[in-house]
């Protein structure tokens, strides 16, 4: 999902769905200068790839999530592992320690996480 889009879920999971086009534009567009049209068009882009659900309320289009957003990271997360780190959390490990290795602390918290079933 590109950033623009997720800028949006983020808003829609934050207010309290379903939330309507000037909800969002009063929450984020005024930060990104972005139109009611550009929100508009993200919106109906999150609703052809499933992301969100639409409905009329009144002359009112109104939006709603249909994964939450722990549900969403979950699946970015196992993507992203297995597109980049080939599924090996050591692998993302080594990364993210630049070949530098872990503190004692690192290590212990590590093995916690893994006795308790990751």
């Amino acid at each position: 999902m590109p950033d623009s889009e997720f800028e949006v879920m983020e808003a829609v999971w934050k207010l309290s769905p379903p939330v309507s086009t000037n909800e969002i534009t009063s929450m984020i567009g005024g930060d990104k200068h972005w139109k009611p049209q550009t929100i508009l068009t993200l919106l109906t882009r999150l609703v052809e790839k499933g992301f969100l659900e639409s409905s009329k309320q009144g002359r009112e289009r109104r939006f709603s999530p249909i994964i939450s957003e722990e549900e969403y990271l979950q699946v970015e997360t196992k993507n992203f592992m297995k597109r980049h780190y080939n599924n090996s959390i050591t692998q993302l490990v080594n990364t993210l320690y630049d070949g530098k290795g872990l503190s004692n602390k690192d290590i212990d918290e590590l093995k916690e996480w893994l006795n308790n079933g990751g």
